[in-house]
């Protein structure tokens, strides 16, 4: 009978923490304590990832400081990418037809309320329509002025543009209730309808199928040969990989679903939560 040590179970384990409301802080930043503590591990052989709904660039600027060496999960799932090497590696598309199906389901919606990621030669362009937009998305598009990535365009048969990769909505949940609803029923993509960490409007993002922070987790555990699966969370769209995970763990500002679905509740993202958790089960 193999007996296997402490060390290395610790060394099969795959970490994968959530970012905003989960790592970082509630004024969108990492504390220097969980840098320094995460890069200590990572340099004892922690294998440790993210798992965000952020695009990779905007994910990088908040956790460049952390050497993240194995493939971080960006875009809930859609892509994949080198943290180091600021690479993306690994993107998911929608196909020809569900491009078509979503213009469909989507026409006269996209074009005050969202926008469609999409890829030209390589290169990552997020395009919304100009106009009247939502309360919330004019928020985001204030928020993101010196983004050389945003392209407003005049008519609505552009925002589709490319090879599409991601679809975002952005405004007042009774607004967008309906549309998820129909989303959600007329085709095989993934949807995730949640509240914002940071406000009060909600955010209805469309993946392409099978791109989830659950199958992108499961990629990365079979990539790496590890045997067990822990990870981090607090909103809606953490919830398929605490289902595929061995322990999960919410921080206590976690939405009341996600702890639920937890095997722990951990200390809350203001008082560093998951370094706290992570230095204590590795240093054991």
């Amino acid at each position: 009978m193999t007996t296997v040590t402490n060390k290395e179970q610790k060394s099969r384990t795959l970490y994968v923490t959530d970012l905003d409301g989960t790592l970082m802080r509630g004024d969108k930043t990492i504390s220097a304590f969980t840098v320094d503590t995460l890069n200590r591990l990572i340099d004892q052989g922690m294998l440790i990832t993210y798992a965000t709904a952020r695009s990779f660039h905007s994910a990088w600027e908040i956790t460049k400081d952390i050497h993240f060496r194995i493939p971080v999960i960006t875009r809930n799932g859609t892509v994949l990418a080198d943290q180091m090497l600021q690479k993306e590696t690994d993107i998911s598309r929608f196909s020809e037809r569900e491009v078509s199906t979503l213009k469909g389901l989507l026409t006269g919606t996209m074009e005050h309320m969202g926008f469609a990621t999409a890829y030209f030669d390589g290169k990552m362009r997020k395009t919304y329509r100009s106009g009247k937009l939502s309360a919330g998305f004019q928020k985001y598009v204030d928020e993101h002025t010196n983004d050389e990535r945003i392209r407003a365009v005049g008519e609505e048969t552009e925002l589709f543009d490319g090879l599409v990769t991601y679809v975002t909505l952005i405004a007042e949940k009774e607004e967008l209730q309906p549309i998820y609803e129909k989303i959600r029923d007329g085709g095989s993509w993934e949807c995730v309808f949640q509240k914002d960490t940071y406000g009060d409007e909600y955010w209805l993002e469309i993946c392409p199928p099978n791109a989830t922070k659950a199958k992108a987790v499961l990629k990365c555990k079979e990539k790496l040969q590890c045997g067990r699966v822990v990870v981090f969370g607090d909103s809606l769209n953490d919830l398929s990989m605490f289902a595929v995970a061995d322990e999960a763990c919410a921080v206590e500002n976690a939405m009341d679903e996600v702890k639920a679905a937890a095997t722990i509740i951990i200390p809350d993202n203001e008082k560093d939560g998951v370094a706290g958790y992570l230095m204590e089960r590795w240093d054991a």
